[in-house]
Order: C-alpha cells, then structure tokens, then sequence
C-alpha cells in the first residue's frame, strides 16, 4: 500500500493559467504591473512567497492584501470554468481500488481548495487534505509534505507525491517523499528534471502505472 499525497493546481486541476492571470489582476489593483506570463513560473509556491519573489520590499500587511485579492479574484473570475486534467478522476479512482490512501497536500486555502475539488469533480474521491492553512510554511518548504504525512501516519519511504512544478519537487524531496512530476501544468521536463519520474498528466501515470514508483 502506498499513501499518495497530491497536488491539486495544475496537477488534478487546469488551474495555472487562471492562477497567473488572477495574480496579474490583484497585483495591478495595488500598482504594480506584472504580467500573467512573468508569474506563471511562480506558480505552485505559497502565496506569501510568489508576492515575496516579485516584490522583495513589500510591507507584510499590503502582501496579505494582495494574497487575498488574488484569491477573491480567482474564486469570483476563474474557478467555476476550471476543468480537471486529463484522466484525473480515474487516476484517483484506480489508486482507491486500490486502497492505497490519498491525501492532498495544497498551497491552496481551504476555501480554495474545496472550490478546486469541484470544480475538478474530484471531490468525492480525496479523502484528507492539508492546506497552506495548516501549516506555518507553505511550498517549496517541506511543511505541507511533512504534514500530510503525519495526517496519514505514513512514512516519507512509504509515500508518493503527484506534482506539476519545481515547487512540489523541492518540497516532496525536503520531505524524504518520492514524486512523479506531471507537464501538465505547463512546466517543462527540464523544468521538473529533479523529480523520481515525469509524466504528461494522469492519464498518462495510470496507462504507465505499474511502471511508476506507485
């Protein structure tokens, strides 16, 4: 049995490209001119740290207030059109007949998250889930794995995480977890070159399964 920590954004869900263009919205409503495409290789990191990246002087309480219109901006704007990547929902579906566990482990709030889950119509198959909520650090810090983990109480030999970017590869690596890195979210294999494995999206993890350190 295998525990199996997930990444949602970009990994279940289509979510980066909608991620970037919120981002670029919240940023201008404060003055600064961002556009999607510089963010979106930020994308997958905690939010304090993307608006950190690109704006290094920023008062804590304004990047607070960025963080919160993007999310308002993505929740109102984006999310409802979202739609899952391909094969997500029957990857998930094959690893519970499986019944190894599965456990989300999220830079994403919890209000983000459940709006994510169903918009992806994976909702019903995630059985535990750790956000940015939960822990003090968020990705690429190891706190969300390490969380998750003891959430499960799985070991790091014992589990595999899923992910789309460096972010979830530094993290999962940190924890002493193993990840299959996905393209799906726009990234590319050189981008995700330190990962155990890489595949296109889920669909293609699961047609490659018995292949896969799952």
């Amino acid at each position: 049995m295998t525990t199996v920590l997930l990444d949602v954004d970009g990994t279940l869900v289509d979510s980066n490209i909608a991620h970037a263009e919120a981002w670029a919205q919240a940023f201008a409503k404060f003055g600064y001119s961002f556009s999607s495409r510089q963010i979106f290789p930020l994308i997958g990191m905690g939010g304090d740290k993307l608006v950190a990246a690109l704006v290094p002087d920023i008062d804590p309480e304004k990047s607070k207030k960025v963080a919160r219109t993007h999310s308002e901006i993505f929740l109102r704007a984006y999310v409802a059109s979202l739609k899952p990547t391909r094969g997500a929902r029957e990857l998930l579906i094959a690893l519970r007949e499986r019944r190894d566990p599965l456990i989300v482990a999220s830079s994403a709030h919890k209000n983000e998250l459940e709006a994510l889950l169903k918009a992806g119509g994976i909702s019903d198959l995630i059985e535990e889930t750790v956000t940015s909520d939960d822990v003090e650090s968020s990705k690429p810090d190891p706190d969300l794995v390490e969380e998750a983990l003891r959430k499960s109480e799985a070991k790091a030999q014992d589990a595999v995480m899923l992910g789309d970017t460096p972010y979830d590869v530094e993290a999962a690596h940190r924890a002493g977890v193993r990840i299959i890195a996905l393209r799906c979210g726009g990234r590319t294999s050189d981008d995700l070159r330190e990962a155990d494995v890489i595949y296109d999206d889920p669909a293609d993890v699961l047609a490659h399964i018995e292949e896969t350190p799952l």
